[in-house]
């Protein structure tokens, strides 16, 4: 016999049923998935290392000192292009 002749004699019933019986409540799922995630998170977040009040008063100066020197440089291009389209119209305008 062949399997293919094997697998059609097999009573369908049973294969239908088992499969109705594995089948996984979709409403269970939901909380627990959700809860799982926070403790997931909570357990993330005591690996964290977080900086000290020093560090972070470094980093914002770091960060103050640097908008200030691109804003300084911003300006400074500024006035020399200014400078430059306003000789240009003199000569030409």
């Amino acid at each position: 016999m062949s399997e293919q002749e094997k697998r059609d004699k097999a009573p369908k019933e049973s294969v239908s049923s088992d499969k109705k019986a594995k089948a996984p409540k979709k409403k269970d799922k939901k909380p627990n998935r959700i809860l799982r995630w926070f403790k997931d998170l909570k357990g993330e977040l005591k690996k964290v290392t977080w900086p000290s009040a020093k560090d972070t008063l470094k980093n914002v100066g770091i960060v103050i000192m640097c908008v200030i020197f691109v804003g300084i440089f911003i300006w400074v291009f500024d006035y020399l292009a200014r400078a430059v389209i306003d000789a240009l119209l003199k000569l030409f305008g």
